[in-house]
């Protein structure tokens, strides 16, 4: 889960990083009271590059910062929605370093990146040999605090003491909230040696939300914030929106399957609309989880098929194809054809079943494909 800005600053503020004093507008309570400028307006969205697309503004007045935040949130950067706008203060006087952590699972350890400048085109010091520091750990927060202070033995004073003090300070929420990375770009170090978290990148292995307390509570109170992983906790299936435009519905079994699929659209020159696991080992012969995805999937403005693609292991495809037709009949208002892609145990039954309903079951991908393609050409003749 990649959070906010905001949701990321109060996360670690309560795990006693220092961040500037900021609050959240995103028009879905009262007006909150603003600390005491001038201010920086942040987009909240779960991108980068937002400085550059013009998400990132410092104001000096109230009226100008509102303005700015209502500016703000009606944009997308890198296509996605902004949800919200952080206003902070604006932190004085600092020079600028970079501090991330994050997990290598090849080296089943946490990788430290470092740097004593940073900020905007941090990607740019890879090029410069030592300006980026890197150390791999046990994963720790004593192994990964004693990294950091290695990489930090040899810079000057206060840059020294600033970053050893925010590796100790990062490393615990680190391991606390089971991040996979944790990034703090820009963090200003003051001329008195202390620091402050300009921006905090965070994310959050969703795998382990069950232990979360936490961060449960907050895709509870900001699930709009959060939709996908959202989705995920309650109904226990991977579902994302690829393409606003897409016109070709996926209802789809396996991660990897289902990204191979919407590359192979994609090479194809098609438009897919999401991405989907809906783990048909979960569906119990209940076709309450297909009905939400066909639901979902009816939420986009230009579908005009259904594409299934479920390879069958265990699952049995003819007890699927009579639960997909169930959930078909409770979704009246996805009225555009299917296309059944079906492979493995099974597969005859499903396919008398469904061509009993009118769908035709292939099992090729090209087949599959061309059956999708025939159907978007009808459409727009």
């Amino acid at each position: 889960m990649y959070l906010l800005e905001h949701d990321a600053k109060e996360l670690l503020a309560a795990a006693g990083v220092a961040t500037p004093a900021g609050v959240l507008l995103d028009g879905t309570s009262s007006m909150p009271v603003l600390p005491a400028g001038p201010w920086v307006v942040k987009a909240q969205v779960a991108a980068g590059g937002r400085g550059k697309a013009g998400g990132i503004r410092k104001t000096t007045t109230e009226v100008e910062t509102l303005a700015a935040a209502a500016e703000i949130q009606r944009m997308r950067i890198r296509g996605l929605p902004v949800r919200g706008c952080r206003v902070e203060q604006q932190v004085g006087s600092a020079q600028e370093a970079y501090l991330s952590l994050m997990v290598d699972a090849a080296a089943a350890g946490v990788r430290v990146l470092l740097a004593p400048q940073g900020g905007v085109d941090i990607e740019t010091l890879s090029a410069q040999p030592g300006s980026l520091r890197s150390i791999m750990c046990d994963p720790t927060p004593a192994a990964v605090s004693a990294g950091v202070r290695s990489l930090c033995k040899d810079l000057a004073e206060p840059m020294r003491s600033a970053l050893t003090s925010a590796g100790d300070a990062l490393a615990q929420p680190f391991f606390a909230y089971e991040c996979m990375l944790l990034e703090i770009n820009p963090l200003f170090v003051k001329p008195d040696g202390t620091w402050i978290a300009g921006d905090a990148k965070m994310i959050t292995d969703d795998n382990a939300l069950e232990r979360q307390p936490r961060l449960r509570a907050l895709l509870a109170a900001r699930a709009g914030a959060y939709p996908e992983v959202a989705l995920k906790l309650e109904h226990g299936c991977d579902y994302v929106v690829v393409d606003a435009d897409g016109e070709i519905g996926l209802l789809t079994t396996g991660a990897g399957l289902s990204m191979m699929l919407v590359d192979e659209l994609h090479a194809a020159g098609l438009k897919p609309y999401n991405f989907l696991d809906v783990r048909t080992g979960g569906l119990r012969g209940d076709p309450a989880r297909l009905v939400h995805v066909l639901n979902w999937i009816a939420a986009g403005s230009r579908i005009k098929v259904i594409l299934v693609n479920v390879f069958a292991g265990i699952t049995d495809l003819g007890e699927f194809a009579r639960l997909l037709l169930a959930a078909l009949a409770q979704a009246p208002q996805l009225k555009v054809p299917v296309v059944a892609r079906l492979v493995g145990n099974g597969v005859e039954i499903a396919r008398e079943v469904l061509g009993a309903a009118g769908i035709a079951v292939v099992t090729e991908l090209d087949a599959a494909v061309a059956k999708v393609n025939q159907h978007l050409a009808g459409q727009r003749a």
